[in-house]
């Protein structure tokens, strides 16, 4: 992965004191690769890159974990009140990916980053994890298209063309984030 660019995301989160406050409170439950990710990133630097303030407050924040060994949805609803509690302000929505293969459809995942790489979007697959003042980048499509205010889909598979079209659609991304590109399956060919 580009440690420019990962350096250059690990400081934006450094710098939002909300966000760097909430990888704290994940790090902090020891959630088997427990970390967030989707818009949490997605949105602070496309924010950045617009040159516009971010504030994690609009949007669910997808705390993401591995843990074959807990995957009753009971055991998210949980963790998603501790966080809560924790901080009230933030609208948390916990994932356990070692369960969510049988929601989409797809064999099971082996990690939090495999479980990614499925995702509808490759700038929406990053996620952050925090442990102390360190700070690693998840993001099995790399960090291009993200920094690069690229939107595509990761495969040319035409369900996952469907659900990319879907999301775009339903999102208009675009409306505030005008400098966005969007590549479909027909671009990539």
């Amino acid at each position: 992965m580009d440690a420019a660019r990962t350096n250059r995301i690990t400081d934006l989160l450094r710098r939002d004191r909300r966000r760097w406050r909430a990888l704290g409170l994940v790090a902090a439950l020891g959630l088997p690769q427990g970390c967030i990710g989707a818009g949490f990133l997605r949105n602070l630097v496309w924010d950045h890159r617009h040159a516009r303030r971010s504030d994690c407050r609009d949007a669910d924040i997808d705390v993401l974990f591995f843990d074959p060994r807990r995957t009753d949805p009971a055991y998210e609803a949980d963790i998603e009140a501790r966080l809560r509690s924790s901080a009230p302000d933030l609208q948390w929505s916990v994932r356990n990916q070692a369960r969510m293969h049988r929601r989409n459809h797809d064999a099971p995942y082996a990690s939090v980053e495999d479980a990614m790489r499925f995702w509808p979007e490759t700038a929406t697959a990053v996620a952050a994890m925090r442990a102390g003042e360190a700070c690693a980048i998840i993001a099995p499509f790399g960090l291009a298209d993200l920094d690069g205010l690229i939107l595509r889909p990761p495969s040319a598979a035409p369900h996952r063309i469907a659900a990319f079209r879907a999301r775009v659609a339903a999102r208009n991304w675009r409306a505030r984030w005008p400098k966005l590109q969007v590549m479909d399956a027909a671009d990539q060919a």
